[in-house]
């Protein structure tokens, strides 16, 4: 899965990210046990990450009976059935999330919306210092397909990610597209016995990019202990707190 240069990149380095714990949910619109393509690109992602100590974790979001809504857990409003809160705690512990989604009609899975729907149902919540809960978390993108869009697809998901309150590194998506229309997905086998998209140093290039980033950013904010709190913290903004209330966490 991983080339020279990327097997060199492990060796070489030299910083402990072995307490960070990461996330990769695929939005394929396929069912378990079908392959997915975006399954495929997700491994040179994650095979860079649990060389280098990460902890890793993926899911299959068709996995899971997710309720259309915006909050928690659609069961209190309405939902005869919502996975999501078996899913949360998944996300809650990461540091790093990354969401992997198809392209289809040049825009992000239906299920990689629902995805970003269920994150932003969490908007509400807060950390320890009153930050938005995502705050202190990295989030990165990896696109598939047969049509043009990756740049595309990242723009959306990446503000999304970001809006709710993850931090989103330099060059934190990547993606192959094969030949427009009908034919060869990432990673099948083609007629000469290669894999589709693994000779694409683009693509390789890129993923590898996007998930040293990830670790990087991830571990600068794991040590700084997250992002600072001073002018970022909604606790100012509770109703009845004054800007010159006498606490000197916020002067």
């Amino acid at each position: 899965m991983l080339d020279a240069t990327q097997e060199r990149l492990c060796d070489e380095n030299t910083t402990d990210f072995g307490d960070l714990k990461a996330l990769f949910i695929n939005c394929t619109l396929k069912y378990s046990p079908e392959p997915s393509h975006t399954d495929t690109l997700m491994d040179m992602a994650e095979a860079i990450m649990t060389r280098n100590g990460v902890s890793v974790e993926r899911i299959r979001a068709t996995d899971y009976d997710l309720a259309y809504g915006v909050y928690p857990d659609m069961t209190e409003h309405g939902a005869k059935r919502d996975d999501w809160p078996q899913v949360w705690p998944k996300v809650e512990a990461a540091d790093i999330v990354v969401l992997g989604t198809p392209i289809w009609l040049g825009e992000k899975s239906s299920v990689c919306q629902l995805i970003i729907e269920k994150l932003y149902a969490h908007s509400g919540q807060t950390n320890a210092k009153g930050q938005y809960i995502f705050y202190g978390k990295v989030g990165g993108c990896l696109v598939t397909g047969n049509e043009d869009g990756i740049k595309h697809v990242a723009m959306g998901t990446l503000y999304a990610m970001q809006h709710v309150g993850f931090t989103i590194p330099p060059q934190a998506d990547a993606g192959w597209i094969g030949e427009a229309g009908p034919g060869a997905s990432y990673g099948d086998e083609l007629d000469d016995g290669t894999r589709a998209g693994f000779d694409n140093d683009f693509t390789r290039r890129n993923t590898t990019f996007m998930t040293w980033n990830l670790m990087h950013y991830a571990r600068m904010l794991k040590d700084a202990g997250g992002v600072p709190a001073h002018g970022n913290s909604r606790e100012l903004w509770n109703e009845g707190c004054r800007f010159d209330a006498p606490n000197p966490e916020y002067r």
